[in-house]
């Protein structure tokens, strides 16, 4: 097992140092996107489980319920809950209340996404960056060696060629991981934005 790790373990390290500097913060970023990407993943596929209907929906405000959680868990169960919280009772005000809740979990429906889209943008920039220093060192191998040394700028090539790979590793599924959060983004906020028409309308 231990054996298995190793095997494993140092060709990636190699890999790492081959890259140069420029591999830590691009390390860091697909942590850090990948990260955000599994928590909004989990975040909508909740919000879209056990969801209810608006009808069902009105019934609850109507008689001043909170949806039990382990009945309903969506996107429209939170913004019954949360409206049931701040609600005074009077009609006027509370459609006013209700549309703040409304904007309210919109709003939390772009949680991180911008931060997936910047980190999933910046990454092909900084391998850009790691490509422009490896050929920077490869050129000074050369004014010291000689363009005959291949051996001596192997190392600088590598390095411009792999921050390049890795940089568009770490874009191409981010930003793909960003459109599809967004399009599952925009759904639920249509959705949420007409069942609290559906209430506004229904509110005594």
């Amino acid at each position: 097992m231990i054996q298995v790790f190793s095997d494993q373990y140092y060709p990636l390290q190699a890999y790492l140092v081959a890259g140069g500097v420029i591999m830590v913060p691009l390390l860091a970023i697909s942590i850090v996107m990948w990260v955000l990407i599994i928590n909004r993943i989990f975040f909508f596929r909740r919000l879209t489980r056990k969801n209810m209907t608006r009808e069902r929906a009105a019934r609850y405000i109507q008689e001043g319920q909170i949806p039990d959680p382990e009945d309903y868990k969506g996107a429209i169960a939170m913004l019954v809950t949360e409206f049931q919280a701040r609600r005074t009772g009077t009609a006027n005000i509370d459609r006013n209340i209700l549309d703040e809740t409304v904007m309210s979990v919109v709003s939390k429906l772009d949680d991180n996404l911008t931060i997936i889209g910047v980190l999933a943008k910046v990454s092909p920039l900084l391998g850009l960056l790691g490509t422009v220093t490896g050929m920077i060192a490869t050129f000074d191998i050369i004014s010291v060696f000689g363009a005959g040394n291949a051996r001596a700028m192997a190392g600088g090539i590598s390095e411009a060629l792999i921050t390049t790979q890795t940089g568009l590793m770490v874009a191409i599924p981010g930003l793909y991981a960003h459109n599809f959060l967004t399009r599952r983004a925009e759904n639920l906020k249509r959705r949420v934005a007409s069942v609290g028409m559906y209430l506004s309308r229904n509110l005594k």
